[in-house]
């Protein structure tokens, strides 16, 4: 439940128009609902402005099947992360109102009442096309938080005519989501060309000594360029959630 719903039961309470015991069993699953293998958070959209998300990897079709349900009889969003194509299916076979987003292996519903939204533009901008998976979560989680983002893609460091090109939306943008593999140089530079946060995110993507993303994400923490912060690697959805707080702000 979100502090806009919240409100808008305590406003229809004092109103009459819904009486106490009706609330009172709408309310009753407020803070966490037990599932028994999982604690549901139905807070968390009270304390952090959106759902809690549920990680995929790991869970079991019908664990993601019960949590997602638990989350969208509260009239949440659902958002599950990291998870891939046979998972999927097994899971929409279950609840097919579900999307699935193929590349960015993450299931969605928007919840029942449009979020509010953002106040700017959030810019998602990716190195190379093996980016993409990771680049997609982060937009796809910033969408559903209810921020607009617009997307520039295969910008990488070997080829700068091509980001200098996407000019007009760096200009428009409030705030970055700068996605690279290798050796992670794409973030230092889109933050020393412009005034707004850049939100770094670390691939996995690369040869032998890339380490997994290692390289990319020591590259990142040590760049030279003010406004720069770093989440982990491959970790799309931190950075869209985090572009999506601060696209809310205020």
């Amino acid at each position: 439940m979100t502090s806009d719903a919240l409100k808008k039961l305590l406003d229809e309470v004092a109103a009459g128009q819904t009486k106490p015991s009706q609330a009172l069993h709408r309310l009753k699953s407020l803070p966490y609902e037990d599932l028994g293998f999982a604690r549901v958070d139905h807070h968390r959209a009270l304390r952090q402005g959106f759902p809690e998300v549920i990680y995929g990897q790991g869970k079991t079709p019908a664990q993601i099947v019960s949590i997602a349900q638990a989350l969208l009889t509260q009239g949440a969003a659902v958002l599950v992360t990291r998870v891939e194509a046979a998972k999927a299916k097994a899971v929409r076979a279950k609840m097919p109102q579900l999307t699935y987003h193929a590349q960015a292996r993450v299931l969605t519903q928007p919840a029942r009442e449009a979020p509010r939204p953002g106040r700017g533009l959030i810019a998602v901008v990716a190195a190379g096309t093996s980016d993409l998976p990771v680049a997609e979560e982060a937009v796809l989680t910033a969408r559903l938080m209810g921020s607009t983002v617009e997307t520039v893609y295969d910008v990488g460091v070997s080829g700068l005519h091509r980001l200098l090109a996407s000019r007009p939306v760096l200009d428009r943008a409030s705030v970055f989501v700068v996605v690279a593999g290798m050796e992670g140089a794409l973030p230092s530079v889109v933050a020393g060309m412009v005034d707004k946060p850049v939100i770094a995110v670390p691939t996995s993507v690369g040869y032998g000594t890339a380490f997994g993303g290692l390289a990319a994400l020591l590259g990142m923490l040590n760049s030279c360029a003010p406004g720069l912060s770093v989440v982990n690697i491959d970790n799309g959805f931190g950075a869209g959630y985090l572009a999506g707080m601060i696209d809310h702000l205020g």
